[in-house]
């Protein structure tokens, strides 16, 4: 019931609360508010010398913007500056993706971290423009974009790089520090970006080229899963014998491949996960989780134990905007079975509570992967997040606390 009635609402209200945005820009449509600062270097041929900056570039190339000029030790303002584009100039521009692009392959300009020898010609099918966004676990953040690994890697060219609530004229992008949520656009031939595909220092975003490798595992797969779905829900065996038997069967299937397997285990994730269980541990045994409960009963003053429940779900859909999911609802399960000890009813329903607010991380953009993959992209502000995830919080605040007691009895 949840679930039917979040999606209902999200069909209805989401148009009312969310701004008009344009396309995501992994599409690279050429829209005005979908640009990208980049640095360019005018070649000794470009048929842009003697021209104006302003004028020359934005007649070509519609969506570009001028910030500034270096030239030797000098420093021009094109909007103030009265100067003609000359041979070596390094020009600080923002533009769409397709303009930038195309400006590259009619070889007025060149990017000045790149090797000369790289084509950017549209016959190029082996090669891709994607888009990278930073997420939170990256090892990226904090590092110089021009002094990064992916600077130094042959089969990578950075192009340019896009950031919410910037100020494109108070900083150069070898100055740039990544931060989360930048979304850098890249050009990589199809065999790095098969390779890229596992890293978790980044999440590619990128029109969809290849068919699915292994149709003829798609019914093995299906069945698998609904196996699992069957077998965990009927009780035939717990649900952690039930995934790790059904991952077992993908690779013996050959719907998956070990190497994938292995690939797709987030070594950062298990450390979080095994050190928030015994942190969880520790409280239980230590007594703190007892004491937190004492305190939060007392919040409460006597109430029954669908409020508390509320509280419950509450604490826990707060906690999960800031926390990944995981760790929020092992630090609070323990909580929640003492405060379900300490009122005398059935653990489950508060255990529930707490599975169902630590996924609603609906409020802010860093509160899950998929939150930060649309962000950039999508063109959403922090505030667009609050607007809609709020509410639907406390949709499934509402719901949960009625829904809950009547499948999992107190």
């Amino acid at each position: 019931p949840i679930a039917i009635l979040g999606i209902a609402f999200l069909f209805f209200a989401a148009p009312r609360f969310m701004p008009g945005h344009a396309a995501p820009v992994c599409e690279l449509e050429d829209r005005s508010d979908r640009r990208y600062l980049a640095e360019f270097v005018i070649p000794s041929d470009s048929a842009l010398i003697g021209e104006d900056p302003a004028h020359a570039l934005s007649k070509k190339y519609p969506t570009f913007e001028v910030f500034e000029i270096a030239r030797d030790y000098h420093v021009f303002y094109p909007e103030r500056d009265p100067v003609e584009i000359a041979a070596n100039d390094l020009l600080l521009i923002k533009g769409s993706p397709n303009d930038l692009i195309a400006s590259l392959r009619d070889k007025v300009v060149e990017l000045p971290h790149v090797a000369k020898d790289v084509k950017f010609a549209a016959e190029e099918k082996e090669s891709f423009i994607v888009e990278m966004i930073i997420p939170p676990q990256s090892s990226l953040l904090g590092e110089k974009l021009l002094e990064s690994h992916l600077q130094r890697d042959p089969d990578i060219h950075i192009i340019a790089v896009k950031r919410r609530s910037f100020l494109y004229t108070e900083q150069r992008i070898q100055n740039l520090k990544l931060r989360v949520g930048d979304i850098i656009l890249i050009w990589c031939p199809a065999e790095k970006l098969e390779r890229m595909r596992g890293e978790t220092d980044f999440i590619i975003v990128e029109d969809v080229h290849q068919e699915i490798i292994h149709k003829k595992k798609a019914p093995f797969a299906i069945l698998i899963f609904l196996g699992l779905i069957v077998a965990a829900s009927t009780g035939v065996a717990d649900i952690m014998v039930c995934a790790l038997g059904a991952a077992f069967l993908m690779i013996l299937t050959g719907c998956l491949q070990l190497r994938d397997a292995y690939r797709s285990i987030q070594g950062n994730v298990l450390v979080l996960i095994v050190g928030a269980i015994a942190l969880g541990t520790a409280m239980e045994k230590t007594g703190t989780a007892q004491y937190y409960a004492e305190g939060f009963l007392g919040l409460f003053g006597g109430a029954n134990p669908g409020v508390i429940l509320a509280g419950i779900l509450l604490l826990t859909s707060i906690s999960t905007q800031i926390l990944s999911n995981n760790a929020t609802a092992v630090l609070l399960v323990p909580i929640a079975i003492s405060t379900a000890l300490s009122l005398g009813v059935d653990p489950k329903p508060f255990i529930i509570a707490v599975c169902f607010g630590a996924s609603a991380c609906f409020a802010t953009p860093i509160g899950y992967q998929t939150n930060l993959l649309v962000y950039g992209p999508g063109g959403y502000r922090f505030t667009d997040y609050l607007k809609l995830g709020i509410p639907l919080n406390l949709l499934v605040l509402i719901l949960g606390t009625l829904f809950i007691p009547v499948f999992w009895p107190f």
